[in-house]
């Protein structure tokens, strides 16, 4: 067994669809602390595209998405930190990136009820991500109720798109649930290193007092029939004025619905990637970088939301091709 000087740190990154974690993990990554981070990302859906989002780096990044870390692909979750494990001395931090329909519990629980997890590592921090712009729309989902109850820190993020009541208002519903966890308003995710990493803030005998059954109980996580996710995967180049006029369509019609949209794009003439994300009705979209040498071009693209009709999507995607 390790000493608990010598087992790695694990902080866990929750929040809702849309809260900010890859705006944050991308900060994790650039921020000059020193630290080798090695990092696991979970999405909810076939196609993953955060891990494409995460900006260039030496770290190791790991993928896991057909599923929720903490229900169908916990297993994969063990056996891929047994992995990297194996190459300890490569790294000093490991920080995992829930999907944000993920429930932290069953993830939290891992590293307690995993003998080897548990005599190799231990648990920094849960840092939880709250969409100051949206997370009233979603306040009664389960999901949400169990992100703000576990976390050790809660990032109320995007500042800049609320007033000071409606962000007052939220710290104090936020305060009602978790009164214990260190809060920090953030504009794109910009809080200190010094307040995510390396933090020592989770409790075990708070995590109890939650739930006192946490390390007994099998964590069944039971997600909205009615959300789901579809993913389109397109060889062929898009036509940006038809594309935008789509997106356009479905955030005027079903914005409320539309959770999150996300995807790196392959428009006709352009040797950039599109990359574009949204949530609700908020789309915000760029031209990135050129695609590499070795990569082919392509558009992913996955949108997540509620009552999805998904061979209408299909159909309006398919008519966006140049």
């Amino acid at each position: 067994m390790a000493s608990p000087r010598d087992r790695l740190p694990v902080t866990v990154l929750t929040g809702y669809l849309g809260s900010g974690k890859t705006t944050l993990l991308n900060r994790i990554l650039t921020h000059e602390h020193g630290m080798k981070v090695a990092v696991i990302v979970n999405e909810f859906g076939d196609v993953g595209i955060d891990n494409q989002l995460v900006i260039e780096a030496d770290e190791e990044i790991f993928e896991m998405n057909n599923g929720c870390i903490c229900c169908t692909v916990r297993g994969d979750l063990i056996r891929i930190i047994g992995n990297l494990m194996k190459r300890r001395d490569r790294f000093d931090h490991l920080v995992i990136e829930t999907t944000g329909l993920a429930d932290p519990a069953p993830v939290i629980q891992t590293f307690f009820v995993d003998e080897d997890l548990r005599d190799q590592l231990k648990l920094d921090a849960v840092v939880t991500l709250v969409d100051l712009k949206h997370v009233e729309q979603h306040w009664d989902s389960v999901e949400v109720q169990e992100q703000l109850a576990f976390a050790d820190v809660l990032l109320l993020n995007k500042i800049d798109l609320v007033d000071v009541e409606a962000c007052l208002a939220i710290q104090q519903r936020t305060r009602a649930i978790n009164p214990l966890a260190r809060v920090i308003p953030t504009c794109q995710a910009d809080a200190a290193m010094d307040q995510i990493l390396g933090v020592e803030a989770f409790s075990l005998e708070r995590a109890l007092a939650i739930d006192p059954e946490f390390l007994t109980s099998d964590h069944d996580h039971e997600h909205d029939g009615a959300i789901g996710a579809v993913a389109f995967i397109e060889d062929r180049p898009m036509s940006y004025k038809k594309l935008g006029q789509w997106i356009d369509g479905l955030v005027t019609e079903r914005g409320p619905d539309l959770f999150r949209m996300k995807g790196i794009i392959q428009f006709a003439g352009e040797t950039n990637r599109y990359v574009l994300q949204s949530v609700h009705m908020l789309v915000d979209s760029a031209m990135d970088r050129p695609w590499r040498d070795g990569e082919t071009p392509s558009t992913q693209f996955v949108i997540i939301g509620r009552d999805l009709d998904e061979a209408a999507l299909r159909a309006g995607f398919e008519a966006c091709v140049a």
